[in-house]
């Protein structure tokens, strides 16, 4: 018989008490405790990106990491990002590129995103590629995921030149 614990998460700037086997992925959580929809079930081997949120900035595939391993650390969603009212910057890139279409991946690769030019803000489009090439898209829009991040660094250095 395996034991629950109880555990704190911290997600998007709030803690919530949690309880649960040390071994169920952070994503059952965050979708059936805490009702945040942005992470999606995809194929549960952390191999396709629908599930990506931050953890302490580092993007991380939820439905692959263990809530034990998570456990007070600062975890970020979709929702944590921005809202429609005043978007994230790199959400608001996404929409003005029209990248989503199905929109189940568009989470995971904006969180992705966020991650991959927190670390590099001025990336090539080489750059760009190699940083998404594990997150799965089946509608096929990389093409527009791909322009959405490089708009995003784009703005992202204007507005840093113009600081």
């Amino acid at each position: 018989m395996r034991a629950t614990r109880r555990f704190t998460l911290r997600v998007n700037g709030a803690s919530h008490e949690v309880t649960g086997e040390a071994q169920t992925p952070l994503l059952f959580f965050l979708r059936n405790d805490l009702a945040l929809n942005s992470p999606k079930f995809g194929c549960g081997l952390g191999e396709c990106g629908a599930c990506t949120v931050l953890v302490e900035g580092q993007a991380a595939r939820a439905c692959a990491l263990p809530v034990r391993l998570v456990a007070e650390r600062e975890i970020v969603t979709l929702e944590g990002l921005g809202s429609v009212e005043a978007p994230h910057p790199i959400q608001q890139a996404f929409i003005d590129a029209q990248a989503a279409q199905c929109g189940y991946c568009i989470a995971g690769m904006v969180m992705t995103a966020k991650a991959f030019l927190d670390a590099q803000p001025n990336p090539s489009e080489a750059e760009v590629r190699e940083a998404l090439r594990h997150n799965l898209c089946r509608c096929g829009t990389h093409v527009e995921i791909v322009k959405a991040v490089m708009l995003a660094a784009e703005r992202g250095r204007q507005d840093a030149a113009a600081s």
